[in-house]
């Protein structure tokens, strides 16, 4: 076991609309941000002045050797993950590295091979399963609360996807993804999903684009069944909304179903509970703040991230753990291209 007084040298790659919250999150974390890296220097330097000592660079190899860091956060788009993730490897640096994890399945498991081969840790930065909420819930799961689990059912709908100007303001390049509802968004609730009931055993999908000024896909609705029996839907429509004060908090609303009741999630993060049997729901209390990104789930992924490395304590994110949602996700596009049900046991 590692002493817990190591302090990490970290360094960081991308400066885009999501990096906010990673930086955030490390700052108010126990490491010592050592550089930043992005094409735009103005940006990296802006970034990079909010910490004590730490540099700027244009160029991320340049950036790897200057500063020797002992952590990397990939925070860019999945076109440059496995280049990054080759430097760091050569390197024997550690890795977190941003969703979409790489462009592809198959290159995302030859990163996870990489890595595995050089014993260089890799973690994905997945950070629904560490929202409030879906905590929350899961521990109810385990708690029994609901009795034997029969479904659950997700409803995205955050309401940004809209005509022409449809994600510019924030993140621009998802108009120009060719996979986009499942790869970029749906991920994360089967990240959820997985952790909830455990691996999947089969999906069945229909996916379609709503939003002609977009590439890709942006509403469907996905069917999963584990290996423990429960059913889950995914019901995705970027263009719809749903009740909340702050509609990106939960994106959507989500209910799991089971013989002795019923837990709902609330767009604004609430939990609820109805006993079968009975007409009214009484509220779950738990505390979460309002703080960074989705109840600051930005900050538990960092945390547990660093827990693992230095205390050798469980993990939930590591690359090679993550392939089986990329491998769901695959299963999702070929069912919807295919009119299949494809089994992924």
């Amino acid at each position: 076991m590692l002493e817990t007084q190591v302090q990490r040298r970290l360094a960081t790659v991308g400066t885009g609309y999501f990096s906010q919250f990673h930086h955030d999150a490390w700052r108010r974390l126990d490491v010592n941000l050592v550089g930043v890296c992005s094409l735009n220097k103005a940006q990296a330097a802006a970034t990079a002045a909010a910490f004590a000592g730490c540099q700027a660079f244009d160029d991320f190899e340049t950036m790897l050797d200057a500063v020797k860091p002992d952590l990397v956060d990939i925070i860019v788009p999945p076109d440059m993950h496995m280049a990054f993730i080759e430097m760091c490897v050569v390197r024997y640096i550690p890795i977190i590295c941003q969703k979409p994890f790489t462009r592809s399945l198959a290159e995302a498991e030859a990163a996870v091979q990489l890595t595995e081969d050089a014993s260089v840790p890799l973690f994905v930065h997945e950070n629904f399963r560490f929202q409030p909420w879906h905590m929350k819930i899961k521990e109810m799961l385990d708690a029994g609360r609901v009795g034997e689990v029969y479904q659950a059912t997700f409803r995205l709908r955050p309401g940004d996807g809209q005509g022409p100007e449809a994600y510019l303001r924030r993140q621009p390049y998802f108009q120009k993804m060719e996979r986009f509802l499942v790869h970029e968004t749906a991920i994360h609730l089967i990240d959820v999903f997985r952790g909830f009931f455990g691996e999947i055993e089969t999906v069945t999908a229909e996916l379609t684009q709503l939003n002609p000024h977009i590439a890709g896909e942006d509403a469907g609705f996905i069917i999963m069944k584990f290996e423990s029996g429960v059913r889950a839907l995914f019901d995705g429509n970027r263009l719809s909304d749903h009740i909340a004060e702050d509609r990106r908090r939960t994106i959507g609303d989500m209910w799991v179903e089971g013989s002795k009741g019923t837990i709902r999630l609330s767009g604004d993060g609430k939990v609820f509970f109805r006993a079968f049997g009975a007409n009214a729901e009484e509220a779950v209390l738990f505390d979460w703040e309002a703080r960074g990104f989705a109840g600051d789930s930005v900050y538990r992924t960092q945390k547990q991230v660093l827990d693992h490395l230095t205390l050798g304590s469980a993990v939930a994110n590591t690359g090679r753990d993550y392939l089986a949602n990329l491998r769901a996700e695959e299963a999702v596009y070929e069912s919807s291209e295919t009119g299949r049900r494809i089994f992924l046991v």
